[in-house]
């Protein structure tokens, strides 16, 4: 017989042992890539005041944050730069000595284990804050590719393991893929940000990148959060152009979103980025006790891992692997 009173559901939940037992969704520490940002000015270092906990590093600082990364046993992080001087163009997003190029020198001398992955847009290096080149007040989107392509090269050629394209111009991952490959850099991958939303979640990332755009938004390139159809042809696209790896951004409000490409594309590496929206709401709210922050950290990143996803890309990645090494909550 299967229906009350013997089959009683509530058995298996009466202690932590029988619980961990029959858990469906277990996070690791491998799960997580920690985003780590990268200053050239000095002066601009320090932490982001809507991101508590987080901090942007100098070249002399980032050894220490990377250091302690390793001894967590994160696996990877996603390096931002923030240029000290910034033009229409991005001039700084390629050249050879800027922040990230550097930074992964410096990750390769801390922590020569860890994989290094880098963010590939336009929009920190911008002076009009759009991830691409702009044409009146339009973002040019073939005329980006070409900026996109150096950018990849120079991370691939200091060292980077994977290369992160955020910007949603059309055909960035082809044009990347055929600079690294034209290049030589036939091994470094290509995780795209294939399924980015024009989010409202994005506001603490962009005082910590200084990528807030100068004038109107993000709305003409990124993807109408109302859309889920779209987000399997965008996923559909990248990887037909070689993606590695595909991501969706944000995550929490988009877990139908992270079902949907997992279900669509099974054998896909496949990334979740829990925004700095996302971080920043859970941080507010406990700083006010009217959350637990380590119970809805740790819930909504088991979330995003139910919905599908392989990886996930969170601010909260030190504080998880250290709350899982501990006594469960």
């Amino acid at each position: 017989m299967s229906g009350f009173p013997q089959r009683r559901l509530r058995r298996l939940r009466r202690t932590p042992a029988l619980r961990a037992a029959v858990r469906e969704t277990r996070l690791s520490c491998a799960d997580f890539v920690y985003p780590v940002f990268v200053v050239e000015d000095a002066a601009a270092a320090g932490p982001v005041a809507s991101m508590p906990g987080v901090a942007r590093h100098t070249l002399e600082t980032l050894p220490r944050e990377i250091e302690s990364l390793a001894a967590l046993g994160l696996p990877a992080v996603l390096l931002f730069g923030v240029p000290a001087g910034k033009d229409a163009v991005a001039s700084r997003a390629g050249a050879a000595d800027a922040a990230v190029p550097r930074a992964i020198a410096r990750v390769r001398e801390v922590a020569p284990g860890l994989a290094v992955m880098t963010d590939i847009c336009l929009c920190s290096y911008t002076d009009h804050g759009h991830c691409g080149v702009v044409r009146g007040r339009q973002v040019h989107n073939d005329d980006t590719l070409e900026i996109l392509g150096r950018m990849a090269v120079a991370h691939a050629r200091a060292g980077a393991d994977l290369v992160a394209p955020s910007g949603m111009m059309d055909g960035m991952v082809a044009a990347i893929r055929a600079a690294l490959d034209a290049a030589g850099f036939h091994e470094v991958g290509i995780l795209s940000y294939a399924v980015k939303y024009a989010s409202s979640f994005y506001g603490p990332f962009r005082e910590a990148a200084e990528s807030a755009p100068e004038f109107g938004d993000r709305r003409g390139y990124q993807m109408d959060p109302a859309n889920a159809r779209e987000a399997l042809a965008e996923a559909r696209l990248d990887l037909d152009e070689g993606a590695d790896m595909i991501m969706v951004k944000p995550a929490l409000p988009y877990l139908d979103v992270i079902r949907r490409v997992r279900e669509a594309f099974p054998s896909a590496p496949l990334a979740a980025y829990q925004v700095s929206g996302e971080f920043s709401m859970i941080k507010a709210a406990a700083e006010r006790g009217w959350l637990d922050e380590r119970r809805a950290a740790m819930e909504a990143l088991t979330a995003i891992k139910r919905a599908g996803a392989d990886v996930l890309i969170t601010y909260f990645a030190k504080a998880a692997a250290q709350w899982l090494q501990s006594e469960p909550a």
